[in-house]
């Protein structure tokens, strides 16, 4: 993980099949900013929806510090908007209603001193799927390891 990298949705590349990646810009509260720079953010169970044609994450938890003013009153899972070029908006909308895709945030991260958020149109895997996925991974490990001479015994 990078140092402009806030947090990683790491559930979503075992879940979904991941066809096509996006950046967004993201609407935030003073207090939020404070709590990413903090790295004190959960994308594990957010999504995204569209919501008469924008884009809006949900579930995405956002845990205010204890400094946080007092005259606000901060909802750590508030619905926040996500900013995009509306031709990019068209084909994700277009993707999800005419191909069944889903959106989902695969991370947040720092460039040039704004949050942005990585999402992607991606299918749902089932269950071989995710096993034929693990069975390669772990395929592509013990290769290396073999390469770099580390298993004597294969």
């Amino acid at each position: 993980m990078s140092s402009s990298t806030i947090a990683l949705n790491r559930e979503a590349k075992h879940e979904y099949f991941i066809e096509e990646r996006f950046e967004a810009g993201m609407v935030l509260q003073g207090w939020e900013v404070k709590s990413l720079r903090a790295n004190r953010l959960n994308l594990k169970d957010s999504y995204i929806i569209v919501k008469n044609g924008e884009l809006w994450l949900l579930g995405a938890h956002i845990s205010p510090l204890l400094t946080a003013s007092t005259h606000i009153n901060p909802d750590p899972t508030r619905t926040r908007k996500l900013l995009m070029h509306r031709e990019q908006i068209n084909r994700m909308i277009g993707s999800v209603e005419r191909k069944g895709f889903t959106i989902v945030p695969l991370a947040m991260y720092w460039k040039q001193g704004r949050a942005k958020v990585e999402i992607a149109l991606v299918k749902g895997k089932q269950e071989h799927d995710k096993r034929a996925t693990v069975k390669d991974r772990e395929w592509q490990r013990d290769k290396a390891r073999i390469m770099k001479g580390g298993a004597r015994d294969v």
